[in-house]
């Protein structure tokens, strides 16, 4: 049934209809609301056959986590910000020990100066924990995906992220269409864990590993993750069956006609200009790009699902053909440029794609329509450098000079 909903209400439903047997719960905002509304259900009974633990930080959440899942529970938690750099140590170990944790982020920029509002540099610093990183570009999709994240997490043994903006999409109402209890029974697997701690048959999860051992443990991480692009890929057609509806996958196209999701639609090689994005950012793309294509600007659309692990195959067919590709970035490599940029850079070496890297957004700054369509045309007329901030203040900030930097406006 579709119904109107918050997103942290839609999330926190379809979170306890997965059935996790422990959720660990400490508050940071964007994602209070989440933690709160399962402790709801938690009291009522709405979500059995769980222990609902509260915290005193969440470094603490992350570790009983830990215990959770290499105890043999299916384990949830959420986080934001400052949150889940504090809980960083504990997001490596989770993912050393092959514990299949899923985790909201309700992404937040990291202070100082402190800062509330969405973009994608909590989760971007903890791009190399380990974990998958799914993207959700509206608040239907950061629902979905958490059935994706549980069932791909349990069946690689990696944790998974699942990443909201935070605000954006956490606290804006929505016209949603839950999966059912029923409906996810059918869907996901029983957990089923790869690793249990038991007191009968002792064993040791996450030991001490020197010189002579760690490159292999890193080498087997790895491995998994070489499968993981399939994995979700999979898990994702088996929802799109199952739901009637896309979620989650790889990337998303959009129909260079509607700029409507689509699966079946062509890669880029037809067309002047790509732009890839991830995140909300998506759906402010949707209606700026519109009136131009209506124009007959050469412009397409590109969405980034799975940040880990990265979809280089899948996005190299996608792009291959696309004379320029517009990244917008939510998060920033300081000195260098767009964190997605760098990856999407990757994935197209040795293509004739020239990358042109939009920072925008950071700290919740809106991310305008026009100054995106701005954007796009100045590319088209070889008027965009290789790295700009949209909507950049210059008035007091020494902006280099004339040819000293690519860095403008």
């Amino acid at each position: 049934m579709r119904e109107v909903l918050e997103g942290s209400q839609a999330v926190a439903r379809t979170v306890a209809r997965c059935r996790p047997g422990v959720v660990c719960a400490y508050p940071i905002s964007p994602q209070t609301h989440i933690v709160e509304a399962l402790s709801v259900m938690a009291r009522t009974g709405e979500l059995a056959d769980c222990e609902y633990v509260n915290v005193e930080s969440e470094f603490s959440a992350m570790s009983v986590a830990i215990g959770a899942s290499a105890a043999g529970s299916r384990a949830y938690t959420a986080t934001a910000s400052q949150g889940l750099l504090y809980m960083a140590e504990a997001v490596y170990n989770a993912a050393g020990m092959g514990l299949p944790i899923v985790m909201t982020v309700a992404n937040r920029a990291v202070g100082a100066p402190i800062n509330i509002w969405n973009d994608h540099s909590d989760a971007m610093a903890m791009r190399d924990a380990g974990w998958l990183q799914l993207f959700a570009a509206d608040n239907q999709e950061a629902a979905d995906l958490h059935v994706i994240a549980f069932a791909a997490a349990e069946e690689l043994g990696i944790p998974a992220m699942v990443c909201m903006d935070g605000f954006v999409l956490t606290h804006a109402s929505d016209v949603v269409e839950l999966a059912t209890a029923d409906q996810i029974d059918a869907f996901l697997p029983p957990y089923r864990p790869q690793q249990v701690l038991d007191v009968d048959h002792p064993t040791t999860i996450g030991t001490m590993a020197g010189p002579e051992s760690f490159t292999e443990t890193r080498y087997l991480q790895h491995l998994r993750f070489l499968d993981a692009a399939d994995v979700i890929a999979a898990w994702s057609d088996r929802f799109r069956a199952a739901f009637g509806r896309e979620a989650g996958g790889l990337i998303a196209r959009y129909s260079p006609d509607t700029l409507d999701r689509d699966a079946q639609a062509p890669p880029a090689s037809s067309t002047d200009l790509t732009v890839v994005a991830m995140g909300s950012v998506v759906g402010t793309l949707q209606a700026a790009l519109a009136p131009l294509r209506a124009e007959g600007v050469p412009v397409r659309l590109v969405g980034v699902s799975s940040f880990r692990p990265f979809p280089e195959a899948a996005l190299r067919d996608a792009l291959g053909g696309s004379r320029h590709v517009l990244v917008v970035d939510r998060a920033l490599e300081l000195g260098a440029g767009g964190v997605l940029t760098g990856s999407v850079g990757r994935a197209l070496a040795g293509t004739r794609s020239r990358i042109h890297s939009v920072v925008a957004g950071l700290g919740g700054r809106p991310i305008l329509e026009a100054s995106l369509q701005d954007a796009v045309r100045r590319a088209l007329a070889g008027d965009l450098g290789a790295l700009e901030f949209l909507d950049l203040k210059t008035g007091g900030v020494p902006v280099p000079a004339a040819g000293a930097s690519e860095v403008t406006r």
